[in-house]
């Protein structure tokens, strides 16, 4: 590597190295039913999924004779050169902040996680990287690498988990400047708990599962969840308005946030005071909550912690149908009585979820798992291919948990719902992770697939639901997609005036030239549908440059003009020039 890289940060870039192998690596179970999955983070680990190898080759008309192959491995040679000023360099290295202009740093921070980037990384390169990368390890080096790049007139796009799925981290192409990556990786500590306030001062280039486990070394938890949380930081989820899977009890991060310090080109914005709330004009953080590295960089977040739960129980509810399952859910949250998860899958996630379930370990497993299907199906009068799935979760004081439990269920109970059984509720919430590593291996076998979001009020969510899934089959057909599309969703956060919905769509594309622009516009008709039914532009990934020519419908051009000002004031030069939201 270039610009000797201290010790901890070479640790870093291992780790994160070690991150994107272990995903890897975790993608090699899903597809040959004699194979085991290798995920071994999670309870799929050392499984064998006898039944998935038919589900892919059923529903994508997949087949293991058919196979791509990505790049073994970064050719340098393809990288674009680093172009960096060198008195800048000059000024950088009497800061003693660690760097590098190594080609594989560069490309590693290029991109995000969306499906387009993961194809360039297989296919080709990116046309615009970094021109060098940068570790800062406290907020006072990030003030002066700000300082610096205003001096030399620099690009700087913040970097967290690397986890955006909304474009927001690739390069414009456009841009002449030199393009700092700033990683904030190694501003990783919890710098104080007050146990008294229950609150935590952390940096804000901690990562979820670390940040979740240094706390519970003290007893205590944030409870965010994010999809992402193996992955994505603290900063990153202020930048974005992020949302946990547990926010029905701790709340989306806009609830968990009392205070934050950010580095803009003006100088620092915070508040003088670590308080609940202020009345005090417009509240700064949400300039900064969403701002996608707009105007600055997070560097420190003072956030709500709670001592970890006593008590926590998995369970799950099977409903006759989708329409069933959404008013149980619209009727737990109006009585304000939701655990702290509780997502609706619909039936073709269902059917998924099912083909993930690993071979049971004896033969009185299996006949009692034969016996619930009956009473399900059968006894009950269940259509396989309509019923539906809720997954639950339940945390807190135990006698609390199980009053809460019994509330919830006797809800379902109205509207048709059986209990499933808390095995089944756990490994529902588990897919949730597991699903972005089966999207990259889908790849190798002509298979590409994505996901999106959107909130809406309770009263269009079954048109939304069904518009959109249908909107997406028909632009298949139209785009000349051979095989039918596989079109999904599920119901994922409740609120007393609506919910998010979550979709889920892919298809085989084999006979299509040029399968990224087929997916981008199917995504584009289908994102224009959730707005004709009343859906937001975004729940919780963000706009990034995906979805931002949507901003002025979304927000009015008024609010728009809003947003500028700010970025005008806050940062004149445009130094941070990611070209996200605006």
């Amino acid at each position: 590597m270039d610009g000797g890289i201290m010790t901890q940060n070479s640790y870093s870039i291992r780790r994160v190295k070690q991150n994107l192998q272990e995903k890897e690596n975790a993608c090699a179970y899903i597809i040959n039913m004699h194979k085991v999955c290798r995920c071994t983070q999670y309870r799929l680990g050392g499984m064998v999924l006898p039944t998935f190898k038919e589900w892919i080759e059923k529903t994508f008309g997949a087949s293991l004779e058919h196979k791509t192959t990505s790049r073994a491995s970064l050719n340098v040679n393809d990288v674009p050169p680093s172009i960096v000023n060198e008195e800048f360099l000059q000024d950088l290295r009497a800061t003693n902040i660690s760097y590098s202009q190594d080609a594989e740093d560069r490309v590693f921070r290029a991109h995000g996680h969306c499906l387009h980037e993961i194809f360039v990384l297989r296919e080709g390169m990116f046309k615009r990287i970094p021109d060098i990368v940068v570790w800062p390890v406290c907020h006072e080096d990030v003030v002066k690498i700000v300082e610096l790049a205003c001096k030399h007139n620099l690009c700087i796009i913040p970097f967290g988990g690397g986890t955006s799925v909304s474009s927001a981290l690739e390069c414009p192409e456009e841009e002449k400047r030199t393009i700092v990556s700033l990683d904030t990786s190694q501003m990783n500590r919890i710098l104080w708990i007050d146990e008294k306030n229950l609150t935590a001062c952390v940096e804000a280039g901690i990562v979820g599962q670390d940040l979740e486990k240094q706390l519970g070394e003290s007893g205590f938890c944030t409870g965010h969840e994010p999809d992402s949380m193996e992955f994505s930081s603290l900063g990153g989820w202020v930048a974005t308005r992020a949302s946990g899977m547990k926010k029905n009890i701790y709340g989306n991060i806009e609830d968990l946030v009392i205070h934050i310090k950010m580095v803009t080109p003006r100088g620092i914005v915070e508040k003088n005071c670590q308080v609940p709330r202020m009345s005090t004009g417009p509240d700064i953080h949400h300039f900064i909550m969403g701002s996608e590295g707009t105007l600055g960089v997070v560097t420190e977040v003072t956030i709500k912690i709670r001592p970890l739960p006593e008590y926590q129980k998995y369970g799950s509810v099977v409903f006759p149908n989708f329409e069933r399952g959404v008013a149980c859910l619209r009727e737990v949250a109006k009585q304000r009585c939701a655990p702290a998860s509780i997502r609706l899958v619909d039936n073709a996630q269902f059917q998924f979820g099912h083909a993930l379930k690993p071979q049971v370990a004896s033969i009185f497993t299996s006949f009692l798992d034969g016996l619930k299907k009956f009473y399900i199906t059968k006894f009950k009068g269940f259509d396989p291919n309509i019923l539906c799935v809720a997954t639950l979760l339940f945390e807190g004081d135990r006698e609390k948990v199980l009053q809460h439990e019994k509330q919830v269920y006797d809800i379902a109970t109205k509207f048709g719902g059986l209990a499933a059984g808390e095995d089944n509720g756990q490994r529902g919430y588990m897919l949730t992770f597991v699903i972005a590593y089966i999207r990259d291996l889908g790849l190798d076998y002509y298979v590409i697939g994505e996901s999106f979001e959107t909130s809406v009020p309770w009263d269009r969510v079954l048109d939304l639901c069904r518009n959109v899934k249908e909107r997406i089959v028909r632009e298949c057909k139209e785009k000349g997609v051979q095989f039918a599309p596989f079109s999904t969703c599920r119901v994922t956060q409740t609120y007393d005036a609506g919910a998010c919905v979550y979709f889920y769509f892919a298809f085989n594309y084999r006979g299509i030239s040029d399968p990224i622009h087929v997916y981008e516009e199917i995504e584009r008709a289908a994102r224009e549908e959730i707005l004709a039914n009343g859906g937001s532009l975004s729940h919780h990934h963000g706009v990034g440059k995906l979805r931002k020519r949507w901003m002025k419908e979304s927000i009015s051009d008024v609010g728009l003009g809003m947003l500028r000002s700010v970025k005008e004031y806050v940062d004149p030069s445009n130094i941070f020039g990611n070209k996200n939201l605006l």
